[in-house]
């Protein structure tokens, strides 16, 4: 068992691709948004199930599951017992930010669009918002005004040179 198994252990796991400029503090939003996602599903999802209608138990089981996949993905410490979780959540970490916002959207709108009721609505809107957390984690940071005003003063530079070089070639 420890022949080529360990081998592959011994050997450092890649950076996750979520350092890819994110500070500390909103990396712990995105983890905490996603627990509370999870918390909050998994609690509508006990209310959806308890019905007649199909749908909305299908809704309810797919909320269930969301909430079970976003505590395995953001909180692998609360599935401890679950051989998987760890390494689970280490093939998440190394996704890029754009792509965790597209799988926690996407998990979050199908019981939205499974059953349209307001338990579904409440019960996945903290699970879109991790999603979207992590989308804006994905655009980057904003730029200060000085650098950005630097940058159009140069682009301003380029044009008025080239206007420039046009109008001496004109005469």
């Amino acid at each position: 068992m420890s022949g080529a198994g360990g081998a592959g252990e011994v050997a450092g796991p890649a950076p996750p691709a979520q350092e890819e400029g994110m500070t500390w503090w909103y990396r712990w939003l995105c983890r905490l948004s996603g627990v509370l996602g999870a918390v909050s599903c998994a609690v509508s999802g006990l209310f959806s199930c308890i019905t007649i209608h199909p749908l909305n138990i299908a809704a309810g089981v797919w909320m269930l599951m969301n909430a079970f996949i976003l505590l395995l993905c953001e909180a692998p410490f609360c599935c401890q017992f679950v051989e998987f979780a760890n390494t689970v959540a280490e093939k998440v970490d190394r996704l890029r930010s754009w792509q965790k916002a597209v799988f926690y959207c996407g998990m979050a709108v199908i019981p939205i669009v499974m059953s349209l009721t307001l338990t579904t609505l409440l019960g996945n809107a903290v699970a879109f918002a991790t999603g979207v957390l992590y989308g804006l984690s994905a655009l980057g940071k904003k730029g200060d005004a000085v650098s950005y005003a630097r940058i159009q003063q140069q682009k301003q530079q380029v044009d008025e040179e080239k206007l420039a070089e046009t109008v001496e070639g004109e005469l």
